[in-house]
């Protein structure tokens, strides 16, 4: 088959893999039909961050051609989401509800397991990993939406949810990426009376703003957190959402949390060097967030999804195929694209799909 691999920095190319087989009764395979690249590939594409050469991607959605014969709810032709990480939904962890974290999981694209940026993957633990996505003929807006689902939809409502966004709630938003917006798209979901977004890029406030935002800020740096204060009357924000991940982000965030409130930090954390414990004690500033639990996400937006009642697919703003996956990378590492989706497959359900 064909799929992206990671050669080293500054170079991912498209290469012929194995094609993928059950190796364990709990196995499935899944041909892809869309995969995009998540922002935190671009951190091993920079060099910023180690990933072993091989396979890479970790987003993506498929219909079942095969599954282990110990495979419950679900067959052969169904369509379904893979959340970035697999799990077995049994181990202490999962059943916490952290299944990113599950004692015998894992994610794609790492440790010679298939990545979402190849025509096919083989999906360890499938039963317990695998969401079935119901109806059929889907329109193409709603797969976008679906593949979102797969991590930056679960990742923004993950930051949403540890910063603890209640409805009333004054939110703000820090990093106006694919997950940022999403962060907005989830706050508004929960009940956000104001969303206030930090971002300098005309293209991402519009869309934050389609989504929810009722402010945007372009300052930077303690401009930024002063900004925030003067829109808050100086108390600062109930619940603020950190998707970043560098030592200046985190900064912010935590400088403009209302004392007694929480940041929700999910950005893959790069170059931090933050008293971290000083804000944490002295302001009574908590700090939650991580690895979202995608697969315990994927239900309950699955719906909203599909009833239309959020649009998290518009965040794509670049599109390809397989045989672009270097300009895919390209384009976002230049910002000039949000997030850019992969077309791979031409079907769901064993029919057609328009591409």
């Amino acid at each position: 088959m064909r799929a992206a691999v990671y050669n080293g920095p500054h170079s991912i190319e498209l290469a012929e893999r194995p094609d993928p087989v059950i190796a364990a009764p709990t196995d499935a395979v899944v041909r892809v039909v869309l995969g995009c690249v998540c922002g935190s590939d671009l951190w091993y594409y920079r060099g910023e961050s180690p990933h072993a050469l091989g396979p890479i991607g970790h987003e993506f959605i498929g219909v079942v051609e095969e599954v282990g014969a110990e495979v419950r709810g679900m067959a052969p032709g169904d369509l379904v989401v893979a959340p970035f990480t697999y799990c077995d939904g049994t181990c202490a962890h999962c059943r916490a509800g952290v299944t990113s974290q599950c004692v015998a999981g894992g994610s794609f694209g790492n440790h010679g397991i298939d990545g979402g940026q190849g025509e096919a993957v083989r999906v360890p633990l499938a039963g317990s990993t695998l969401v079935r996505v119901p109806g059929s003929s889907h329109s193409d807006e709603t797969m976008r939406s679906l593949l979102t689902l797969s991590d930056v939809m679960c990742t923004g409502h993950h930051a949403a949810v540890s910063a603890g966004v209640r409805p009333g709630s004054v939110v703000a938003v820090v990093g106006d990426g694919a997950v940022g917006l999403c962060a907005v798209i989830a706050a508004c979901r929960l009940g956000a009376a104001r969303v206030i977004v930090l971002s300098r890029n005309p293209k991402r406030q519009e869309l934050a703003r389609s989504f929810g935002a009722t402010d945007i800020l372009a300052e930077r740096g303690d401009a930024a957190i002063e900004a925030v204060l003067e829109l808050t009357d100086r108390v600062g924000a109930d619940a603020t959402v950190e998707c970043v991940g560098t030592g200046q982000s985190l900064a912010t965030a935590m400088a403009i949390a209302r004392p007694g409130s929480t940041v929700g930090a999910i950005g893959a954390p790069h170059g931090v060097d933050f008293p971290v414990m000083d804000t944490v004690v002295f302001r009574n500033i908590g700090l939650r967030g991580g690895i979202a639990p995608a697969r315990t996400y994927i239900p309950e937006l699955l719906d909203d999804v599909l009833e239309g009642r959020i649009d998290p697919g518009r965040v794509f703003d670049f599109e390809t195929n397989l045989d672009g996956i270097a300009e895919a990378y390209a384009a976002m590492d230049e910002r000039r694209a949000i997030k850019s989706l992969i077309r791979i497959a031409a079907a769901q359900h064993g029919a057609p799909l328009a591409c």
